[in-house]
């Protein structure tokens, strides 16, 4: 059993603390939000700062929006870093700057601590069923300590390389996955614009060699104009305006990611911040004048 400090219990971090409590693990619980009840009665212990989660725990895992959020908890005022002792380890499982997680791995290591930065895939329901892709940057030794830990919220669980190549593996998720939607997107429009029925489009593109998770999942939202969110715009944008700042930073050009980007910021303009990312197809929509799903039926 490992005593544990969680920082973030949101959509995400609540069920994945979930199962780690599930598991016999002692958590320490801190939330800007509070901390869920479901978790106190399961068995998780309430703390009233970062720092002092981190004081009772082996090893603190932080879950929170964005690069920001995870400077505060860690090295803001009563952040987990003044809770931290020599031998501890700080997990990051937020999805973050790869170059900012280089230099937090570089401060809580001068403490004497070990870093893994851990950003996940699968969303919240990947969070709900433990099947979380968690993606791994730190040293070796740390990650067998966290093994255990990380084979209770996911399946998938690489070790991409050292400090920061988790998050920059993470990043180059999000733009595949974002240029995905852009181009099953694009694609059943031109179906639909074309007077071709969309969703016999897609099925039958299902099975040759442009069939992919996007095209099912999210090429159906497309055809059914099912938009509640699974993943939600803001986020996807947040991952590429991370994505772009540092290609950026690295003199590297991501032409294709920018102009996700971009119909992304459409969607957002249009109140759609809170949309699945697969309505990046309205954006599309608008340029054409036709929805997806006027074809032949």
């Amino acid at each position: 059993m490992s005593s544990i400090a969680f920082i973030g219990l949101g959509i995400m971090g609540r069920p994945m603390a979930g199962h780690l409590i599930a598991a016999g693990h002692e958590l320490h619980l801190f939330s800007r939000s509070g901390v869920p009840e479901e978790l106190l009665a399961k068995g998780g212990k309430r703390c009233g700062s970062s720092a002092e989660a981190a004081s009772r725990a082996e090893v603190v895992i932080t879950m929170v929006p964005d690069t920001p959020q995870v400077e505060e908890v860690l090295f803001g005022k009563d952040g987990a870093a003044q809770g931290l002792s020599k031998g501890k380890l700080v997990v990051d499982m937020s999805s973050i700057s790869p170059l900012d997680t280089k230099r937090f791995a570089a401060k809580v290591n001068a403490l004497g601590c070990d870093y893994l930065d851990a950003p996940v895939s699968g969303g919240e329901v990947g969070a709900k069923a433990a099947t979380l892709t968690i993606m791994v940057g730190g040293p070796a030794a740390a990650f067998e300590r966290a093994r255990p830990l990380f084979e209770r919220m996911g399946k998938n669980v690489t070790l991409v390389g050292e400090n920061g190549d988790g998050q920059t593996c993470k990043v180059a998720n999000q733009i595949i996955v974002a240029l995905n939607i852009e181009a099953v997107a694009e694609a059943l429009l031109f179906a639909s614009k074309m007077g071709a029925d969309p969703e016999r489009v897609r099925k039958a593109l299902m099975g040759g060699f442009a069939s992919s998770r996007v095209l099912e999942v999210h090429g159906e939202r497309m055809v059914k104009r099912t938009f509640a969110p699974g993943f939600r715009i803001e986020l996807h944008q947040k991952d590429l305006g991370i994505a772009l700042a540092n290609a950026r930073a690295a003199g590297l050009s991501l032409p294709a990611t920018a102009g996700a980007q971009e119909l992304f910021n459409a969607c957002a303009a249009q109140g759609g911040k809170g949309w699945d990312h697969s309505a990046l197809v309205r954006a599309l929509e608008l340029l054409a004048a036709h929805e997806v799903g006027q074809g032949r039926r």
